[in-house]
């Protein structure tokens, strides 16, 4: 009997149009509905829905392999309730993501989003001393909420602007405190300390909102505010607020509450740099987070453990 594995059809670039020889692959899109059927595997994006009602209809489901780090579009308690293996790509896109933190951080604090409109519109007139003055790290204070692997590879980076580093953790994280002199420390504090606050960690019931009205209020006046993980982790609104209120000098965001649909006052803001959840896009990344979750589909077929899985 043909073994039948779901994958969404953006994955077709990157894996060809036979990732798991021998298996008979049914494309889908991401944002569509899912067939139903007696297949064994499901390759979602974190795009991709994948509810209680789904993994009950998908009744010879085996593995739900994530192409993503976050799993919070999958129902994990649904999924172990039915005894389906849930993998996620953890690793391979951490670089990439640090990479795109950085490039937010200095978009924001430099002020390119208004510089880049007066050039394009023609309103730059020469060289000006206090011309979009903005942030210098050196000697400014980064704050890493969630020091994680993408956390921590976003602190790893500061000594070269020199930048001292405090962070949250639910454990210490000593490799850290002893190559940067980093500190853990609680969030109220984080928020009050830093310049630049980054955030960093998974979407979870505990975890929305996070960054809220009362918690910005607590922000050190002209600092900024970073998201490249989960759009729900930040109140917009509130950013909205301190923004206008001048506590807030400027955010950078890849990730949006209820993308790809982004608050046009965002995207209009000049001191609010946007850019659309691309915090894993180079293609070495993109190719190994595929490769991955394709490596988790043909391990548990084969009747091993999920190389990457993920545990609740």
């Amino acid at each position: 009997m043909t073994t039948r594995i779901l994958v969404v059809q953006e994955l077709k670039p990157l894996l060809g149009d036979a990732p798991v020889p021998g298996c008979e692959i049914t494309w889908f899109p991401s944002r569509g509905p899912v067939p139903a059927g007696d297949f064994r595997a499901l390759v979602p994006l974190v795009a991709t829905p994948v509810g209680e009602d789904l993994i009950d209809a998908l009744q010879e489901l085996k593995i739900i392999a994530n192409c993503g780090v976050g799993t919070d579009n999958i129902d994990l308690e649904a999924a172990s309730r039915h005894g389906v293996l849930v993998s996620n790509t953890p690793d391979v896109l951490t670089e990439a993501t640090a990479d795109l933190t950085w490039a937010l951080i200095l978009a924001a604090g430099r002020r390119l989003k208004e510089g880049l409109r007066m050039v394009e519109r023609g309103q730059w007139s020469g060289w000006d001393p206090t011309l979009l003055l903005g942030m210098e790290l050196k000697g400014r204070t980064l704050g890493v909420i969630g020091a994680g692997r993408i956390g921590s590879a976003v602190a790893r980076r500061a000594p070269a602007f020199g930048m001292r580093v405090v962070y949250t953790a639910r454990t210490a994280r000593p490799e850290l405190d002893a190559a940067l002199g980093a500190a853990r420390v609680d969030l109220h504090r984080l928020l009050g300390e830093s310049d630049v606050v980054t955030l960093h960690v998974p979407l979870t019931p505990e975890t929305v909102g996070l960054l809220n009205r009362e918690r910005l209020q607590l922000l050190k006046r002209g600092s900024l505010v970073i998201n490249a993980a989960r759009g729900d982790l930040l109140d917009e609104e509130a950013l909205l607020e301190g923004l206008e209120a001048g506590r807030i000098a400027g955010a950078g965001l890849d990730v949006f509450h209820g993308e790809p649909e982004v608050d046009p006052r965002l995207v209009a803001h000049p001191r609010v740099v946007t850019l659309p959840h691309i915090g894993s896009a180079t293609e070495d990344t993109r190719r190994a987070m595929a490769a991955l979750a394709v490596a988790n589909v043909r391990a548990v077929l084969a009747g091993q453990p999920p190389l990457t899985p993920v545990s609740r």
